[in-house]
Protein backbone atom coordinates (compact mmCIF):
# COMPACT_ATOMS: atom_id res chain seq x y z
CA UNK A 1 0.00 0.00 0.00
CA UNK A 2 1.42 3.11 -1.05
CA UNK A 3 1.42 6.69 1.69
CA UNK A 4 -1.37 9.13 1.03
CA UNK A 5 -0.13 11.56 -1.94
CA UNK A 6 -0.16 15.38 -1.11
CA UNK A 7 -3.37 17.32 -1.79
CA UNK A 8 -1.37 19.12 -4.23
CA UNK A 9 -0.25 16.07 -6.28
CA UNK A 10 -4.13 15.14 -6.15
CA UNK A 11 -4.99 17.83 -7.78
CA UNK A 12 -2.43 17.57 -10.04
CA UNK A 13 -3.29 13.97 -10.85
CA UNK A 14 -7.47 15.12 -10.93
CA UNK A 15 -6.47 17.88 -13.30
CA UNK A 16 -4.98 16.21 -15.79
CA UNK A 17 -8.06 13.24 -15.74
CA UNK A 18 -10.33 16.12 -16.44
CA UNK A 19 -8.25 17.70 -19.02
CA UNK A 20 -8.25 14.57 -20.86
CA UNK A 21 -11.69 13.61 -20.49
CA UNK A 22 -14.22 16.50 -18.95
CA UNK A 23 -17.20 14.16 -18.56
CA UNK A 24 -16.18 10.63 -17.52
CA UNK A 25 -19.03 8.35 -18.32
CA UNK A 26 -20.46 4.87 -17.12
CA UNK A 27 -20.13 2.32 -19.14
CA UNK A 28 -23.26 0.25 -18.75
CA UNK A 29 -26.59 0.99 -20.82
CA UNK A 30 -29.54 2.47 -19.28
CA UNK A 31 -32.71 4.81 -20.20
CA UNK A 32 -33.87 5.81 -16.94
CA UNK A 33 -33.25 5.37 -12.89
CA UNK A 34 -34.91 2.07 -12.95
CA UNK A 35 -33.01 0.28 -15.84
CA UNK A 36 -29.45 2.38 -14.40
CA UNK A 37 -30.50 0.53 -11.19
CA UNK A 38 -31.34 -2.52 -12.34
CA UNK A 39 -27.88 -2.93 -14.99
CA UNK A 40 -25.42 -2.16 -11.94
CA UNK A 41 -27.22 -5.10 -9.40
CA UNK A 42 -26.63 -7.17 -12.50
CA UNK A 43 -23.42 -6.13 -12.98
CA UNK A 44 -21.87 -7.71 -9.55
CA UNK A 45 -19.02 -10.84 -10.45
CA UNK A 46 -20.23 -9.43 -14.32
CA UNK A 47 -18.15 -7.40 -17.23
CA UNK A 48 -20.20 -4.24 -18.50
CA UNK A 49 -20.17 -5.72 -21.86
CA UNK A 50 -21.63 -9.04 -20.65
CA UNK A 51 -24.56 -7.17 -18.88
CA UNK A 52 -25.05 -4.59 -21.80
CA UNK A 53 -25.38 -7.60 -24.22
CA UNK A 54 -28.09 -9.04 -21.39
CA UNK A 55 -30.48 -6.01 -21.16
CA UNK A 56 -30.31 -5.01 -24.92
CA UNK A 57 -33.42 -7.13 -25.07
CA UNK A 58 -34.33 -6.71 -21.63
CA UNK A 59 -34.99 -3.03 -21.26
CA UNK A 60 -36.87 -2.19 -24.52
CA UNK A 61 -39.68 -4.36 -23.25
CA UNK A 62 -39.22 -3.62 -19.24
CA UNK A 63 -37.74 -0.62 -18.40
CA UNK A 64 -40.10 0.49 -15.01
CA UNK A 65 -40.50 -2.13 -12.34
CA UNK A 66 -44.25 -2.54 -13.74
CA UNK A 67 -42.99 -4.06 -17.14
CA UNK A 68 -40.66 -5.92 -15.25
CA UNK A 69 -43.17 -7.58 -12.89
CA UNK A 70 -45.23 -8.46 -16.15
CA UNK A 71 -42.09 -10.22 -17.55
CA UNK A 72 -41.60 -12.08 -14.71
CA UNK A 73 -38.97 -13.90 -13.13
CA UNK A 74 -38.80 -16.53 -15.83
CA UNK A 75 -38.86 -13.65 -18.38
CA UNK A 76 -36.14 -12.31 -17.25
CA UNK A 77 -33.96 -15.28 -16.77
CA UNK A 78 -34.23 -15.89 -20.52
CA UNK A 79 -32.56 -12.47 -21.14
CA UNK A 80 -30.03 -12.61 -18.62
CA UNK A 81 -29.18 -16.33 -18.35
CA UNK A 82 -25.96 -15.44 -19.68
CA UNK A 83 -25.04 -13.22 -16.75
CA UNK A 84 -23.32 -14.89 -13.71
CA UNK A 85 -25.67 -15.60 -10.33
CA UNK A 86 -28.59 -15.29 -13.16
CA UNK A 87 -31.12 -16.95 -10.92
CA UNK A 88 -30.71 -15.30 -7.56
CA UNK A 89 -30.02 -11.88 -9.43
CA UNK A 90 -33.50 -12.33 -11.49
CA UNK A 91 -35.06 -13.28 -7.51
CA UNK A 92 -33.78 -9.81 -6.51
CA UNK A 93 -34.86 -7.48 -9.43
CA UNK A 94 -38.40 -9.29 -9.68
CA UNK A 95 -38.68 -8.68 -5.57
CA UNK A 96 -37.08 -4.91 -5.88
CA UNK A 97 -39.40 -4.04 -8.74
CA UNK A 98 -42.16 -4.97 -6.31
CA UNK A 99 -40.51 -2.99 -3.53
CA UNK A 100 -40.46 -0.28 -5.97
CA UNK A 101 -44.42 -0.09 -6.95
CA UNK A 102 -45.31 -0.99 -2.92
CA UNK A 103 -43.28 1.53 -1.40
CA UNK A 104 -41.98 4.33 -3.94
CA UNK A 105 -44.79 5.14 -6.52
CA UNK A 106 -42.57 3.25 -8.98
CA UNK A 107 -39.61 5.67 -8.74
CA UNK A 108 -35.92 4.89 -7.75
CA UNK A 109 -35.41 6.35 -4.56
CA UNK A 110 -32.65 9.62 -4.18
CA UNK A 111 -31.69 8.27 -0.76
CA UNK A 112 -28.64 5.35 0.03
CA UNK A 113 -30.31 3.93 3.11
CA UNK A 114 -33.68 3.56 0.95
CA UNK A 115 -31.42 2.37 -1.73
CA UNK A 116 -29.76 -0.32 0.18
CA UNK A 117 -32.78 -1.50 1.62
CA UNK A 118 -33.44 -3.39 -1.70
CA UNK A 119 -32.67 -6.61 -2.33
CA UNK A 120 -29.43 -7.11 -4.39
CA UNK A 121 -28.33 -3.58 -3.52
CA UNK A 122 -25.07 -2.66 -1.59
CA UNK A 123 -23.48 0.23 -0.99
CA UNK A 124 -21.64 0.35 -4.21
CA UNK A 125 -24.45 -0.31 -6.30
CA UNK A 126 -26.72 2.81 -4.57
CA UNK A 127 -23.75 4.72 -4.79
CA UNK A 128 -23.69 4.51 -8.29
CA UNK A 129 -26.71 5.31 -8.91
CA UNK A 130 -26.74 8.57 -6.52
CA UNK A 131 -23.86 9.26 -8.53
CA UNK A 132 -25.01 8.63 -12.10
CA UNK A 133 -28.73 9.17 -12.11
CA UNK A 134 -29.43 12.00 -8.85
CA UNK A 135 -25.99 13.72 -9.46
CA UNK A 136 -24.64 13.23 -5.77
CA UNK A 137 -21.04 13.27 -5.35
CA UNK A 138 -20.99 9.77 -4.07
CA UNK A 139 -17.98 6.97 -4.62
CA UNK A 140 -18.73 3.46 -5.93
CA UNK A 141 -15.34 1.89 -5.02
CA UNK A 142 -14.67 -1.49 -7.28
CA UNK A 143 -12.15 -4.01 -7.79
CA UNK A 144 -9.99 -1.19 -9.91
CA UNK A 145 -10.39 1.66 -7.50
CA UNK A 146 -9.53 -0.19 -4.54
CA UNK A 147 -6.48 -1.27 -6.91
CA UNK A 148 -5.64 1.99 -7.59
CA UNK A 149 -5.91 4.00 -4.43
CA UNK A 150 -3.55 1.32 -3.06
CA UNK A 151 -1.04 1.33 -5.36
CA UNK A 152 -0.87 5.28 -6.67
CA UNK A 153 -1.69 6.46 -2.97
CA UNK A 154 -4.67 8.88 -4.41
CA UNK A 155 -6.94 7.02 -1.66
CA UNK A 156 -5.20 4.38 0.21
CA UNK A 157 -7.16 2.22 2.73
CA UNK A 158 -7.50 -1.86 3.92
CA UNK A 159 -11.12 -1.97 2.90
CA UNK A 160 -13.18 -0.25 0.37
CA UNK A 161 -15.17 1.63 2.83
CA UNK A 162 -11.88 2.91 3.67
CA UNK A 163 -10.95 4.02 0.35
CA UNK A 164 -14.67 5.48 0.05
CA UNK A 165 -13.74 7.58 2.61
CA UNK A 166 -10.35 8.76 1.49
CA UNK A 167 -11.70 9.22 -2.31
CA UNK A 168 -14.19 11.96 0.22
CA UNK A 169 -11.33 13.12 2.77
CA UNK A 170 -8.24 13.98 0.29
CA UNK A 171 -9.63 14.49 -3.55
CA UNK A 172 -10.48 18.32 -4.10
CA UNK A 173 -14.01 18.86 -4.54
CA UNK A 174 -14.12 20.18 -7.73
CA UNK A 175 -13.55 16.54 -8.57
CA UNK A 176 -15.36 14.52 -6.20
CA UNK A 177 -18.75 14.32 -9.03
CA UNK A 178 -17.09 12.49 -11.74
CA UNK A 179 -13.85 11.24 -8.85
CA UNK A 180 -15.05 7.11 -9.38
CA UNK A 181 -15.70 7.23 -12.90
CA UNK A 182 -12.11 8.91 -13.88
CA UNK A 183 -10.41 5.99 -11.13
CA UNK A 184 -12.32 3.26 -12.40
CA UNK A 185 -12.00 3.89 -16.45
CA UNK A 186 -8.06 4.67 -15.42
CA UNK A 187 -7.84 0.97 -13.83
CA UNK A 188 -9.68 -0.59 -16.59
CA UNK A 189 -7.83 0.32 -19.73
CA UNK A 190 -4.52 1.97 -18.37
CA UNK A 191 -3.36 0.89 -14.47
CA UNK A 192 -4.49 -2.96 -14.83
CA UNK A 193 -4.22 -4.94 -12.27
CA UNK A 194 -1.29 -7.67 -13.92
CA UNK A 195 0.84 -5.83 -16.02
CA UNK A 196 -0.50 -2.12 -16.02
CA UNK A 197 0.11 0.43 -19.03
CA UNK A 198 2.47 3.00 -17.48
CA UNK A 199 3.86 3.80 -20.08
CA UNK A 200 0.38 5.05 -21.77
CA UNK A 201 -0.14 6.32 -18.38
CA UNK A 202 -1.31 10.28 -17.90
CA UNK A 203 -0.08 10.68 -14.26
CA UNK A 204 3.22 8.17 -14.29
CA UNK A 205 5.42 11.06 -13.51
CA UNK A 206 3.23 11.42 -9.99
CA UNK A 207 2.72 7.68 -9.23
CA UNK A 208 4.78 6.02 -6.61
CA UNK A 209 4.18 2.91 -8.08
CA UNK A 210 7.60 1.01 -8.09
CA UNK A 211 7.31 -1.69 -10.08
CA UNK A 212 6.58 0.65 -12.95
CA UNK A 213 6.62 -0.97 -16.47
CA UNK A 214 8.38 -0.10 -19.32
Amino acid sequence: MAAQLPYATIHQIFTRFQAAEPEPKGELHHTNAFTLLVAVALSAQATDKGVNRATAGLFPIADTPEKMLALGEEGLIDHIKTIGLYRNKAKNVIRLSEILVRDYGGQVPSSRAALQSLPGVGRKTANVVLNMWWHIPAQAVDTHIFRIGNRTGICPGKDVETVERAIEDQIPAEFQQHAHHWLILHGRYICTARKPRCADCLIHDLCPFEEKTA
